[in-house]
């Protein structure tokens, strides 16, 4: 088996976590509105949009109040948008190891909001060899060219890459390329996924 020269690591439940209930109940706060109401109100409101990169700030900013029926200035929207990240510090040392060792990628669907509250929270993300954010390439998981942009930054071939991601349908789509897909649970699990690598 060849060698693991580059990790591909998701943002989402991976480096951080994020409560997607905590937001909609903070959004229907602000709307008076149920968090469930919130949920369905926001199915359309443009994420795959957002997350390729065809709704920059503001416009994620109107569609949502639109959705919702509120007008909140971005000062106020921005960390609303955003108060439902944590970070998952047990898994940071982990990744910390590997640099030096292997290429670091990070692969995201995210949005132009989220990248930029996140960004220096992450520190970390400084010393990743290359950034692949949906918003910023025009792709997302699990389309295939999302996965070609990492490898290339990576400067590996597929087999050589280990992809760890929360989503079985990305690992998926990683593992169809070639890549060595992992799917990722938690910190411990992630230990033993690298070891198995030979990381």
């Amino acid at each position: 088996m060849a060698e693991v020269k580059a990790v591909l690591l998701d943002l989402g439940n991976v480096l951080v976590f994020h409560d997607n209930a905590l937001l909609f109940a903070r959004l229907g706060a602000c709307a008076r509105m149920s968090a469930a109401e919130v949920a369905q109100r926001l199915m359309g409101a443009g994420w795959t949009e957002a997350n390729r990169g065809t709704l920059d700030a503001e416009g994620i900013r109107k569609s949502v109040c639109e959705a919702l029926g509120v007008e909140l200035p971005m000062a106020e929207f921005a960390p609303l948008w955003s108060s439902h990240f944590t970070t998952h510090e047990a898994v940071l040392p982990r990744v910390e190891s590997l640099i030096g060792r292997v290429k670091l990628v990070l692969v995201s669907n995210t949005n132009a909001l989220h990248a930029a509250y996140l960004r220096p929270r992450l520190p970390l993300l400084q010393r990743f060899d290359a950034l692949v954010m949906s918003c910023e390439v025009g792709f997302v998981k699990p389309e295939p060219d999302i996965y070609r942009i990492a490898l290339e930054r990576a400067g590996v071939e597929p087999r050589e890459a280990a992809f760890f991601d929360d989503l079985p349908e990305f690992v998926e789509a990683a593992d169809a390329l070639g890549l060595r897909g992992q799917l990722f649970t938690t910190a411990d699990a992630f230990d033993a996924q690298l070891a198995r690598l030979g990381l």
